[in-house]
């Protein structure tokens, strides 16, 4: 815990984030002014933010400082990747960073695109939200002016309520304006105040207009504050332009005269939202337990993903949010509502005051002004503390923790690089816009959810082609074989030549496909890319790297033939090519880079598995094709990468777990079914040692129950003549070499086979020559008659 920064208190800010004496919240600070003491200090580990205040002076540009300094910690953001995800709209990278528009919101209690249902928040009865003793704690009273304390008690006195600041003059009324029974524009009663925050009062009231409806009305805490004033108008005004499902609806602007001073003061009338605020959640959740807890990471990610297209909405009319944060967002019933616009301005605006939350707001705020960046900025932050506690206000207020301090990025790593994007220190590494940081979150959600229970949740991707062709599937890992079977980056259909490539043809003989494109009617980015492609899969890397060492020269907007330089392609092109020519280290960095950009695409994991796979690095590869296959049974390259490292590593049973999971609908599953009858049996290729014979420490009696299940197995599946008798003799010469030194064997057969010496000999000669009826080539027919005669049972005649 931390001192509390009011000065004379001595309390302590508790894990909710609030001073256990005086009660005070770390306040929002407006970021053109220095920063004072409660966003400087360490910070509460709790989730949810503060109360919004006002700045004391307006942008102009450049401010005289930050309000918060440049992240240095680790984990800030990706780091090694020297490019970001391009924008597109289907496509892979764009060509230039755009907002864009809302997208769709997802069905009625299902969230996160349908894919997590969330606990159900029942509707709050607005009459009981009504608080019995509208009043602001002395705990919380300060000048709006310059931030001293004011109307607190002494010498058992309670404070005033209304009064002027003993350090500034400047006037504070704590007071609501309104009392119940008041009538507004001839149709609003006031029934109470709900609530109170930074920029005023809250109250509840009928519309005897519209079927007594109710609806809330906004006012101003203190209306001697012009910024204040301000930031309400500039509410009034946005709020007329804001139509979107998932931010809360403004019915009307209507002046009332005070009833005291008879100043004309403004209010906004909206819905009535009556839920309860992610911030409250987990405060609830808190409370009832250790006070640690947090949200459920699939629920936080769903809550992210609902928000998102509304910032993408607000985006895409000119406005932006700046203040995002778990108070800010109430869930009513299954519906999320995105409130308190009073932050919102125009993206071009340089001079209204700017509001942000300490520990959410992004760092170059204060030199820089708000984007687009900025306010995804603070999606990122407000997911992080709504999945996991951490000190977001203090030691970590522009980073976040270290996997090795965080079991929860430690087990999702798509998670950790997906908030490492979010919210990295250089606006130009983050995401670009709404849609596309939704895009990515909505993969890391499947990959998250099918890790909780094993269901896989699988997904069309916008940046990737399926797997060109499965690889593997037939044996040991084929490095080249898996290069270019990889899916490939989709071709961005916004290019001059995408029209081009629809027809040309970019499969068949790769030499020849060179040739069609450099003849291309246009060279474009688009094009240029294809032909990287096709010089790698002619195996002319030299080639290849050279062209791509002049695509990646300076970005000049003007010529398009060069990528963006946030167009992660020809990195991941870089990786192909170096898998290809063998170099292992670079093509793992490059795909790792891709990772850290795409942090939701399976593609780029899958090309990592592979990178690890082949340098024997087993774990990695593991890790990497479990989460591929586990999401989505559609990279079936996965499950047999998974199964030859989990083979390697002689756990035999998972294996052949993960090859039984390949679907039936599935054109590998024969594949699968016969790899998972060479697994069990311990045959030959699979990176293990033969389960029978010398040196193979299996127990016999545990060699033929692998043995027996094998040929269970292969009995079910339907093969070529010469397929089924190869394998039948892999498992017989197994089964024969593990029976005990006196030939005898438990009763039973296995494949038509008497499971005795005699037995197992004759059905192996029978497989022999059936073998050699099937050979190709006179060489092949004699070894596998030799074999027969070899192993044909011993007779007396």
């Amino acid at each position: 815990m931390r001192t509390c920064p009011r000065a004379g208190c001595g309390g302590a800010i508790d894990d909710d984030g609030f001073c256990d004496v005086c009660g005070l919240e770390a306040p929002v600070l407006a970021v053109t002014a220095p920063a004072p003491g409660p966003g400087s200090g360490p910070a509460a580990d709790a989730g949810g933010g503060a109360d919004s205040g006002p700045a004391t002076g307006a942008y102009s540009g450049r401010a005289s400082g930050p309000a918060t300094g440049p992240g240095t910690a680790p984990g800030t953001g990706p780091g090694t990747a020297p490019w970001s995800a391009g924008t597109s709209s289907g496509g892979s990278g764009g060509r230039s960073r755009r907002a864009s528009g809302s997208t769709r919101s997802s069905g009625r209690g299902r969230l996160g695109a349908g894919l997590v249902e969330v606990p159900r928040v029942p509707y709050r009865d607005p009459k009981a939200a009504v608080l019995t003793d509208p009043e602001v704690p002395e705990g919380k009273r300060f000048c709006s002016s310059c931030g001293k304390e004011v109307g607190r008690g002494r010498d058992g006195r309670p404070g005033r309520v209304e009064g002027f600041c003993a350090h500034c003059g400047h006037h504070y009324s704590f007071t609501p304006k309104l009392e119940p029974g008041e009538v507004l524009h001839g149709q609003y009663e006031v029934l109470g105040c709900l609530a109170h925050g930074g920029l005023g009062w809250i109250y509840l009231a009928a519309d005897h207009a519209v079927s007594d409806r109710w609806v809330v009305l906004k006012g101003l805490l203190d209306s001697g504050d012009a910024d204040a004033m301000a930031a309400a108008m500039a509410e009034r005004r946005f709020l007329a332009e804001v139509e979107h499902p998932n931010i809360v609806k403004i019915h009307n602007f209507v002046r009332h005269a005070d009833r005291v001073s008879g100043e004309l003061v403004d209010y906004i009338v909206m819905e009535y939202v009556g839920g309860t605020s992610v911030k409250d959640m987990i405060k609830q959740l808190r409370a009832g337990g250790t006070g640690t807890e947090s949200l459920p990471v699939a629920q936080a990610i769903a809550y992210a993903l609902e928000v998102l297209p509304a910032l993408g909405y607000l985006h895409g009319v000119g406005l932006l949010y700046c203040d995002f944060k778990p108070d800010n967002v109430i869930q009513t019933e299954e519906q999320l509502k995105l409130i308190d616009l009073g932050a919102v301005r125009h993206i071009d605006d340089r001079h209204s005051p700017i509001y942000g939350t300490i520990g959410y707001q992004a760092p170059e705020i204060g030199t820089d002004g708000p984007s687009v960046a900025s306010d995804l900025y603070t999606v990122g932050r407000a997911l992080a503390v709504m999945s996991f506690q951490f000190d977001f206000r203090g030691r970590y207020k522009e980073s976040l923790p270290d996997p090795e301090e965080q079991p929860l990025l430690r087990r999702h790593d798509s998670f950790h690089r997906f908030l490492k994007r979010a919210t990295h220190t250089d606006p130009e590494q983050r995401f670009a816009t709404a849609e596309e940081m939704a895009e990515q979150l909505t993969g890391v959600l499947r990959e998250v959810l099918a890790q909780q229970d094993d269901v896989p949740r699988p997904g069309v991707s916008r940046q990737f082609t399926p797997e060109r062709r499965s690889f593997g599937t037939e044996g040991g890992l084929d490095v080249r074989a898996a290069a270019t079977g990889l899916p490939v980056p989709q071709v961005d259909t916004s290019d001059a030549a995408a029209g081009f490539l629809a027809t040309a043809a970019t499969t068949g003989d790769p030499d020849q496909v060179v040739a069609a494109l450099r003849r291309a009617p246009v060279q474009t980015v688009e094009v240029r890319l294809q032909v990287v492609r096709a010089l790698i899969e002619a195996g002319r890397v030299a080639e290849a790297d050279a062209e791509l060492d002049e695509l990646t020269s300076p970005f000049d907007p003007d010529d398009p033939r060069t990528p963006a330089s946030d167009d992660w392609r020809p990195g991941w092109y870089r990786g192909v090519a170096a898998l290809v020519d063998g170099r292992g280290e670079q093509a793992r960095a490059a795909f790792e880079q891709v990772c850290d950009v795409l942090p939701g695409e399976a593609a780029p994991k899958l090309a990592v598995a592979v990178c690890a796979e082949a340098r024997g690095d087993g774990d990695t590869a593991a890790t990497y094709y479990e989460v591929v296959w586990r999401t989505d049974h559609a990279y079936v390259s996965a499950a047999f990468g998974l199964a030859r490292v989990l083979l390697a590593r002689g756990d035999r049973e998972a294996a052949v777990d993960v090859l039984n999971s390949v679907p039936d609908t599935s054109i590998h599953h024969v594949a699968a079914q016969v790899a998972a009858v060479r697994a069990q049996i311990g045959a030959a290729g699979t990176g293990v040692v033969p389960a029978g014979g010398a040196g193979s420490g299996v127990a016999p009696e545990d060699v033929m129950a692998n043995v027996m299940a094998a040929g269970a197995r292969l009995s079910g599946l339907e093969l070529d003549v010469a397929r089924r008798a190869g394998l039948t003799a892999e498992l017989l010469r197994v089964a024969l070499e593990s029976l005990p030194g006196n030939g005898s064997a438990p009763a039973g057969r296995l494949l038509g086979c008497e499971v005795s010496e005699s037995g197992l000999r004759s059905g192996l000669e029978r497989c022999y020559r059936q073998l050699a009826r099937l050979a190709d080539t006179p060489e092949e027919r004699i070894a596998l008659v030799d074999r027969a005669n070899a192993v044909r049972p011993r007779t007396l005649v």
